[in-house]
């Protein structure tokens, strides 16, 4: 970093284990660092991670904060503290109003919840399903009378005294929050807004405030298991973790910076910490990748990616397809259904963290499925565990250096490591421990190869067609490895990948996404009145709803609506089809046959290309369920630099020293290399072992690195 050029952008990523950070300047330069995660209080490790980052560029973060932060434009947050909450059930105690008749819904659940989320294995055999443990409590879910039909007529009054009845139960049991949400509120809110009404009323009156959600504001769409578990979502962990952003805002506004933190959402865009659905930032931690490789295929000239994320507990992959990645709307999260837009990844536990065990009876090595995480991490770290992880195989084997890890700010016990792995794993069955330790690295990449094998052929793609790019802080270290035997078109990582989510959650603009469920019905052969009609009444109304919402939120983030692209969506199926197709509209409002005609012709267009043209079927007509809105703002972005290249040699001072690494069944002089020191242009050939401060990329024999023009490193 220049001393002319100011910080412009900061970008954590808080996961698990260890806490990713990476600063920007105004030249595009940047430099990562990392801390642990720090649970208790996020901004702790975000503060430690970012005196690791500035450490390399020379500074000491801690004394010059006040002088850095107050030119810096942009802090983005991502993160698992919502998710994590969830998982725990240690969120709030929420109480629940829902519709007469459905007071059970958390003990029956929707049919898919008994199986989603479990292994292939598990899922043939129906004797291992199960229901989930609600979140809620029966005693605290209460019914109310009252219906208000899929017409958005109200076919049933609501029964108001059954509404204080339920506020005043649920006042003596000390709720800290009250849900509310009732069948259509999403088509017409009366009730809903009437049943808040009562209860602002009650709580006034008993002293007795505590925030209440109504479903329609919140998550305004279909399928109701789903929008009711956002909604508890919200009230039960994403509200708790708003708290936790203020203290991160809090401790950087302190020292001098400006604007409101900014957080990654699941849908990819980025958006103030005060923004009202503040859960659909729950899931936002491995999100960060996806958007920095759609960023980074945009200069590299790359659309289809295979996205894949080794951390220190999970493998997390994900599909960017024509650079554009895969959205779902319904996300499963601890076998629980969510209606919450997302990009697809598909996670499985497999990470450097992962304990190593022996099962007593059968002699097995069983890696995970627990994880030692950032504390007390592994046996190295000598924080306390005695239960050998993947790490500490990697360490004994040669493939980490134990003098460098964190750049050399930790030290690593490998002959506590060496000790653990041998009395804990190899002498119960009587094997070398370097045998052991090459195992458990061979078993756990192979869980990740068959994952990522998945993930395209469950989808009826091929790594043909495909580039692979890899990243997280363990990524470099066993991709070589996990991509034997898949044929991708090329297969890169870079020197900054322990932070290639940050990196992402940087490169991304300030959006929002709005939905909200409709009704709109097209047979093959309706006439032009009602295509009008359908695009007026549903269509139009829908999008300016959604749009008055986006512009209010604007308007209190204090962003500029002037500024915003707005783009339209609906997703549209054939008749009766259970699944639809997110089509960006080609127009922005619906006045005519031909502005329906358009739109339905953009739906078969796209149709035609994930399914086949021989697929349609326009004789069953068309139904729109569900419309969305976009808008988005510009923001700063890291700048990719490119550089010219230079001879295939690496630079003297590139070259650390040689190191003996166990691979194969035998030991190797593997050449290690100084990763930061490496020049585009330049080859390695294995076996080699490249060093960053935060991550180490292994070469095996009969493979080779080379770094490009923008400083990527590419295996083959």
């Amino acid at each position: 970093m220049n001393k002319e050029n100011r910080v412009q952008i900061l970008a954590s990523d808080a996961g698990g284990t260890m806490t990713d950070m990476i600063a920007v300047d105004t030249a595009g330069s940047f430099t990562i660092g990392k801390a642990s995660t720090t649970p208790q209080d996020q901004s702790a490790g975000v503060w430690e991670s970012l005196q690791d980052a500035f450490e390399y560029w020379g500074r000491d973060f801690n004394r010059e904060a006040k002088g850095i932060l107050p030119g810096v434009e942009a802090v983005v947050y991502s993160g698992t503290s919502m998710m994590n909450t969830l998982l725990t059930e240690t969120g709030r105690k929420v109480g629940v109003i829902t519709q007469r008749g459905e007071e059970d819904i958390f003990l029956h659940e929707r049919s898919r919840q008994t199986w989603a989320g479990y292994s292939y294995q598990n899922l043939l055999h129906h004797v291992t399903h199960r229901h989930n443990k609600p979140l809620v409590p029966k005693r605290l879910v209460k019914g109310v009378t009252g219906r208000i039909d899929m017409f958005a007529m109200e076919a049933i009054p609501l029964y108001e005294h059954e509404v204080r009845r339920a506020v005043e139960e649920l006042l003596d049991e000390q709720v800290d929050a009250l849900a509310i949400c009732l069948y259509y509120s999403y088509m017409n809110p009366m009730h809903e807004l009437r049943v808040a009404e009562i209860a602002s009323e009650i709580m006034q009156k008993r002293e007795q405030p505590m925030p209440v959600y109504l479903s329609h504001k919140l998550c305004p769409i279909q399928r109701e298991q789903g929008r009711l578990n956002t909604l508890v979502l919200h009230a039960y962990a994403a509200e708790p973790g708003r708290e936790q952003l203020f203290k991160i805002e809090d401790k950087l506004k302190e020292n001098g910076f400006k604007y409101p933190l900014q957080i990654v959402l699941a849908h990819g865009g980025v958006t103030n910490i005060r923004y009202p659905k503040i859960h659909e930032a729950s899931f936002s931690g491995p999100i960060g990748g996806l958007l920095g490789a759609q960023y980074l295929g945009e200069k590299l000239g790359i659309k289809n990616w295979v996205c894949s994320d080794v951390g220190g507990t999970s493998f997390d992959v994900g599909l960017l397809m024509g650079g554009e990645p895969v959205m779902i709307r319904e996300v499963v999260i601890n076998r629980r259904i969510y209606n919450i837009p997302t990009l697809l990844m598909d996670s499985i536990g497999a990470g450097a963290g992962m304990y190593v065990t022996i099962d007593p009876i059968t002699k097995r090595i069983n890696v995970g499925p627990d994880s030692a995480g950032a504390d007390p991490g592994p046996v190295a770290y000598e924080m306390g565990n005695e239960i050998p992880t993947v790490m500490d195989c990697c360490l004994i084997m040669g493939l980490l250096n134990p003098d460098n890890y964190l750049g050399g700010k930790m030290k690593l016990n490998k002959e506590k490591a060496l000790k653990a792995v041998k009395e804990k794993s190899a002498d119960i069955l009587g094997i070398d421990p370097y045998y052991l330790a090459e195992g458990v690295y061979k078993l756990v990449n192979s869980r990740m190869r068959e994952h990522v094998r998945a993930v395209l052929y469950a989808r009826g793609f091929s790594p043909a067609d495909y580039h692979l790019l890899c990243y997280g802080g363990a990524g470099p270290l066993c991709v070589a490895d996990y991509a034997e035997g898949l044929p991708f078109k090329g297969v890169v990582t870079m020197p900054w990948a322990a932070a290639f989510s940050s990196f992402g959650c940087a490169a991304v603009d300030i959006s929002h996404r709005y939905q909200k469920s409709t009704a709109v019905v097209i047979a093959h052969d309706a006439d032009d009145s009602w295509k009008t009609m359908m695009g007026q009444l549903m269509l139009n109304t829908g999008w300016e709803e959604l749009e008055k919402e986006a512009q209010a939120d604007f308007a209190a983030e204090g962003l500029p609506w002037d500024q915003a692209k707005v783009r339209q969506v609906a997703y549209v199926r054939y008749g009766t089809q259970m699944d639809d197709l997110e089509v960006p509209s080609p127009v922005s409002r619906v006045n005519s046959a031909e502005d329906m005609d358009k739109l339905l012709a953009a739906f078969e267009k796209l149709y035609e290309k994930v399914y086949a043209g021989v697929a349609k079927h326009r004789q069953a007509g068309y139904q729109i369920m569900e419309l969305g809105v976009t808008a988005t703002v510009p923001k700063v972005k890291p700048k990719l630099v490119k550089h010219a290249l230079e001879g295939k040699n690496p630079p003297a001072d590139a070259y650390k020293d040689d190191r003996e690494v166990y691979y194969g069944g035998k030991w190797h002089k593997a050449k290690v290399y100084d990763m930061d020191k490496l020049r585009p242009g330049n080859e390695l050939e294995g076996i080699a072992v490249v060093e960053a401060p935060a991550t180490t990329l292994f070469v095996p024999p009969g493979k080779r690195v080379n770094m490009d023009e923008w400083t990527m490193l590419w295996l083959s």
